[in-house]
């Protein structure tokens, strides 16, 4: 239950990340690694980026929002690892009161919005597999800028009302979040209040915001199957289903961990567990994708080879 501030009492002005270590050596190694997986992810996914930007033949829909997707992942990577770096090597391992929320925010927001273009990417391959003729009719540009602009707008305005809910709650020491980033469930741990009903509440709204997607993104792929199935070619079926198996992919990545962490009861919760888990979502998910994406995809390899010069070779 929450209660308002008590008059003369003294409040957190910052918070202490503890991170993954505390031995300058392990810290050391860590950073070795985490910087080659930043830099990995970044120039992977702005590779992707400057391919669909520049080559037209990749100027549909689908690379269309897998360009938005890559913003997303260097966003995401970006928010959280530049931050744990200095920490792994600073003596210093606190962030301000402000700066906290400010990460939390767009933590979460990025995640919301790339958890929604999952829905959108899926609507995309529904309509390319069963209605091919219109998909250009059905999904044109007017369409996918405002499937774009909701999505990042949904994002950031349920973002902001999770963030709001736990800002207002009072905190008045220990002020040591036993994670690498500003977390929302670590964070509320150290209010100075009963959260129960605001914990109870979002459970709820993780379990509609992760159920509702993969409901959606389930009944697209059901009928994507039944589209597929009725292919008559070995090859064309193969085609089709190689088309979604990186959305598939990515999305298994992604909605895996996250699911653990914010849809399982409190009673297990367990900090180091969920430290290492959400790296797997936040920093390796933002890894794998430009991987997956481009190791089977000829349409991004070919791109490549044009803006690298090769593609005479690769005929």
């Amino acid at each position: 239950m929450w209660m308002p501030p008590v008059e003369n009492q003294t409040w957190v002005s910052e918070f202490i990340l503890l991170g993954f270590s505390r031995d300058p050596t392990s810290n050391r190694i860590l950073f070795i690694v985490f910087l080659l997986l930043y830099l990995s992810s970044v120039l992977g996914n702005g590779l992707i980026v400057t391919l669909i930007c520049l080559d037209k033949r990749l100027h549909t829909p689908m690379y269309f929002f897998l360009c938005i997707l890559s913003l997303l992942d260097m966003g995401y990577v970006t928010t959280t690892v530049p931050q744990m770096l200095v920490h792994l090597l600073a003596h210093s391992q606190t962030i301000s009161f402000a700066g906290c929320w400010l990460q939390m925010y767009m933590f979460s927001a990025l995640a919301l919005t790339e958890c929604i273009l999952f829905v959108v990417m899926a609507y995309d391959r529904y309509i390319a597999i069963c209605y091919p003729l219109r998909y250009t009719v059905i999904l044109n540009w007017g369409l996918c800028t405002r499937l774009a602009a909701g999505t990042w707008a949904c994002g950031f305005f349920l973002s902001l009302i999770h963030t709001f809910f736990t800002m207002q709650l009072p905190y008045c020491g220990p002020n040591v979040i036993n994670h690498y980033v500003c977390d929302g469930l670590s964070v509320r741990s150290l209010a100075c209040v009963d959260t129960h009903l605001i914990e109870i509440v979002d459970l709820v709204i993780s379990v509609f915001l992760a159920v509702a997607p993969l409901s959606l993104i389930s009944a697209s792929y059901v009928r994507i199957a039944q589209a597929i199935l009725k292919i008559k070619s070995t090859k064309g079926r193969c085609k089709a289903f190689s088309t979604c198996a990186s959305h598939l992919t990515v999305v298994s990545f992604f909605y895996g961990p996250s699911s653990y962490i914010y849809m399982r009861p409190n009673s297990n919760y367990s900090p180091e567990r969920d430290k290492q888990i959400s790296l797997f979502y936040n920093v390796f998910t933002a890894l794998l994708n430009p991987v997956v994406y481009s190791l089977r995809n000829k349409d991004i390899k070919g791109a490549f080879l044009k803006v690298m010069g090769w593609s005479s070779v690769a005929q």
